[in-house]
């Protein structure tokens, strides 16, 4: 497992774990958080950076390490979201970006039409695109095909702790795209991001379920575990599954069936 590095943009990492800065208690836990997950790569929300108030900035409490991956949360449309990615760029935050487009305020379900026009922009731009999407295999291969570093496909509505109620989709796009399929929204459980490693996912990133555990800590170190356990699983290919009982001990050879 050492040298499974995983490559993603211009950088490659050796955790597979992705953790979200939102919804925590308190700002002051995310180095514990980070600490606990192992986590190289941390998205935060474009609006929660203040630069006028450094005391009460997110940044502040980001380790200078950490990969930062800022998102267009809010965003209802590719222009919004274009702003919001040159304006994260021009904070100094680079050029690193998550493409959020959200119209829909009931169930906060991805417009993919609007995220693929504003990746295919920011693309061009040299930015590093990562787009949040409702699982579709069209507009993940249109995403790989504009140059997107990953797509980035909801397990079930966003911050729903649900699990991968879109499991079969999700499944397509790994086997049938090349760039990185990051598993984003809904994973409730330590047991779903193993799930998710286990189909062949390159990543997860969760958030939710690890800031509004009793105790975000040690959730955090549970699902770095559950992301390497799946991870292995996925490598050292597991057994083929069979309708019908076959015994792991030979039927025949008894002791009885050997007496004289």
């Amino acid at each position: 497992m050492l040298n499974d590095l995983f490559s993603l943009g211009n950088r490659k990492f050796t955790s597979r774990l992705m953790t979200g800065s939102g919804k925590y208690y308190m700002d002051a836990i995310i180095p514990k958080v980070i600490d606990a997950s192992e986590c190289e790569i941390l998205t935060v929300a474009l609006r929660r950076v203040d630069f006028d108030l450094p005391g009460q900035n997110i940044l502040s409490h980001v380790p200078e390490h950490i990969q930062l991956l800022p998102n267009t949360s809010g965003a209802r449309s590719a222009d919004e979201a274009i702003h919001l990615a040159r304006l994260s760029r021009s904070m100094g935050c680079g050029n690193w970006i998550k493409i959020e487009v959200i119209r829909d305020s009931k169930y906060l379900l991805p417009d993919n039409y609007e995220t693929l026009k504003a990746s295919e922009f920011l693309v061009k731009e040299d930015f590093v695109v990562l787009p949040y999407i409702t699982p579709d295999l069209s507009t993940a291969r249109a995403l790989e095909s504009c140059g997107a570093a990953a797509v980035m496909p909801l397990g079930s509505p966003i911050g729903s702790n649900k699990g991968l109620q879109t499991r079969d989709m999700i499944q397509i796009l790994i086997s049938e795209i090349e760039i990185p399929v990051i598993v984003d929204a809904g994973i409730g459980k330590p047991s779903d991001a193993c799930v998710a490693m286990e189909m062949g996912a390159s990543a997860c990133l969760i958030n939710t379920a690890i800031a509004t555990a009793s105790d975000p800590v040690t959730m955090a170190r549970a699902f770095s575990r559950a992301i390497k356990a799946g991870r292995e699983a996925f490598l050292a290919g597991m057994g083929p599954k069979s309708n019908f009982a076959r015994p792991s001990s030979p039927l025949t050879g008894f002791l009885h069936e050997n007496r004289l």
